[in-house]
C-alpha cells in the first residue's frame, strides 16, 4: 500500500503488505485512511504518515472498497469481508497450479494459511 504525491511524483509513504492489496482506500477529513488486505486485516492509518492507528483481524480477506456514511449526525465505516475474484480464485477453487487463475495462485500464494472465503458486512461507528 502507498501514498503517492501526484504534483511531485513520489511516494509519500508505503506499508508493505505479505498479499497484493486488492481493497481500495477512503479517507476522512479528518486524515485517516482505511483500506483492507486480503489476509484479512482492516486498517487505519494517518493519511500524512502511514502511521498505523488502528487494524482489527477480519473474518475473511478483503478486496471490497471500504465506505464512509453519516446516519443521524454520526459517521461510520463499512467494509464488505470476503475475499474472491481473480485474487480469491486458488482459495475458492481449491486450485495450487502456480499459473492456474492467469497467474492468481502464484500472486496470492499460501493465503490460505492466513484467511478463509467470507462474505461479512461490517460497519464500525467514527
Amino acid at each position: 500500500m502507498i501514498a503517492w504525491d501526484p504534483n511531485a511524483g513520489r511516494i509519500v509513504w508505503s506499508d508493505p503488505e505479505r498479499f497484493p492489496a486488492w481493497s481500495g482506500i477512503v479517507t476522512t477529513k479528518t486524515g485517516i485512511a482505511f483500506y483492507g488486505t486480503m489476509d484479512g486485516w482492516f486498517k487505519a492509518v494517518d493519511t500524512k504518515t502511514g502511521s498505523e492507528l488502528w487494524k482489527m483481524k477480519m473474518p475473511s480477506g478483503i478486496i471490497a472498497n471500504p465506505i464512509t456514511y453519516m446516519h443521524d449526525g454520526k459517521q461510520y465505516v463499512a467494509v464488505l469481508s470476503g475475499v474472491g475474484g481473480w485474487a480469491g480464485i486458488g482459495l475458492a477453487a481449491g486450485l495450487t497450479n502456480p499459473t492456474a487463475g492467469l497467474g492468481a495462485v502464484n500472486a496470492a500464494q499460501d493465503l490460505g494459511k492466513y484467511t478463509t472465503l467470507g462474505g461479512d458486512l461490517v460497519v464500525f461507528s467514527l
